[in-house]
């Protein structure tokens, strides 16, 4: 017999809306209550960060910093998702599982360097690789079990009947999506809390999307597609909020721990996901826009050398350029984050602006 059977008071388990809140303050909660002991762990296991010696020199004191905090991210998301989700739900499935195999590359990667002592860790090519597989499977699984070609079809922000079917192109798609922004995310997490809000607020941006792609009144009224399901996700966006701002708690200037790649990889992957879920890997552009220009000026500093040999940048990525040209870390971490929220908005107007 269900719940609300027993007692009608467990029907509000049936709302989307309460579920989320729930997974926020489950995963928000598991990340303040267990961040000091892992913390604590990672100390006892002289699991420390690694500073380039030809970095900005405040942060020599950096060094030794507990790193691998992602793990906690992850854990909290996990918990919170299964929790509070609808588990018959492929989308729920398909986001949880890509971003904890990301976690998994990244924790790999994190422990051969910091714990094994392997200053290469796991090699570019192979992360690479291991990268692709992931993302490769979850756009064949999501291809595959498309219930409509709007699930497969490429959304122009701004235009309301422009919808571009991508056929197999999709797959390619959602490989750039996923990877680029797992990689992005990674390249900006360089600062005290310079990755993880922004993160938050993507998510939370894309939590609307969800929301509204997954109701099918709301698609109608706001001329986007509907794709059945997908609103159950903003489950998970909910948990991966809480678990953000339970981290930023302990990686906050001063940073007590960091996430390393274990942390960043992932959720990065889980944004990139989630765009694709919604249908709005246009719009990701949008709201991430921090992390678009970080990975661009990498970018751009690499080929600016290799082809002039003068550099573009102080130094990339381009929050390390800013702190090189006399900016306080505070100053470059909270005007980054000023820059995501106006993004975020920007990226919300796109429900109406059509």
């Amino acid at each position: 017999m269900a719940l609300e059977g027993v007692y009608s008071g467990f029907n509000v388990f049936q709302y989307l809306t309460f579920r989320t809140i729930l997974g926020v303050l489950t995963a928000l909660g598991i990340a303040l209550l267990v961040g000091p002991a892992v913390i604590q762990r990672l100390v006892e296991h002289q699991i420390g960060q690694q500073v380039r010696d030809d970095g900005p020199q405040s942060h020599l004191s950096k060094a030794g910093t507990p790193t691998m905090g992602g793990a906690l991210i992850l854990v909290a998301i996990a918990v919170a998702t299964l929790l509070w989700s609808d588990l018959t739900n492929r989308y729920v499935w398909v986001v949880l599982l890509t971003t904890l195999a990301f976690g998994v590359i990244g924790g790999v990667d994190d422990y051969r360097k910091l714990a094994l002592g392997n200053s290469k860790g796991l090699s570019a090519r192979a992360k690479f690789f291991w990268q692709t597989v992931v993302a490769l499977m979850a756009a064949v699984f999501l291809f595959s079990t498309a219930q409509s070609p709007l699930e497969t079809s490429l959304i122009v922000p701004l235009f309301k009947d422009v919808v571009l079917p991508l056929g197999l192109l999709f797959i390619p798609l959602v490989w750039l999506v996923v990877v680029g922004s797992s990689n992005a995310v990674n390249l900006t997490d360089g600062l005290d809390g310079l990755a993880i809000l922004p993160s938050v607020l993507v998510a939370g941006g894309l939590a609307v999307f969800a929301y509204a792609t997954g109701h099918a009144v709301f698609a109608d009224y706001l001329g986007i597609p509907f794709v059945a399901g997908a609103g159950e996700v903003v489950v998970f966006c909910g948990a991966l909020i809480g678990a953000g701002l339970g981290f930023l708690w302990f990686n906050t200037y001063p940073a007590q721990v960091f996430m390393g790649d274990v942390g960043a990889l992932a959720l990065g992957a889980a944004l990139g996901i989630l765009a694709v879920v919604v249908r709005q890997e246009l719009v990701l552009l949008i709201m991430g826009g921090v992390f678009v220009v970080e990975t661009l000026s990498v970018m751009l500093q690499v080929a600016s050398y290799k082809l002039t040999g003068r550099r573009i940048f102080r130094m990339a990525p381009l929050h390390h350029h800013f702190e090189l040209k006399g900016w306080p870390e505070p100053r470059v971490i909270v005007r980054f984050w000023i820059i995501t929220v106006v993004l975020v908005l920007v990226g919300l107007a796109m429900l109406k602006v059509r």
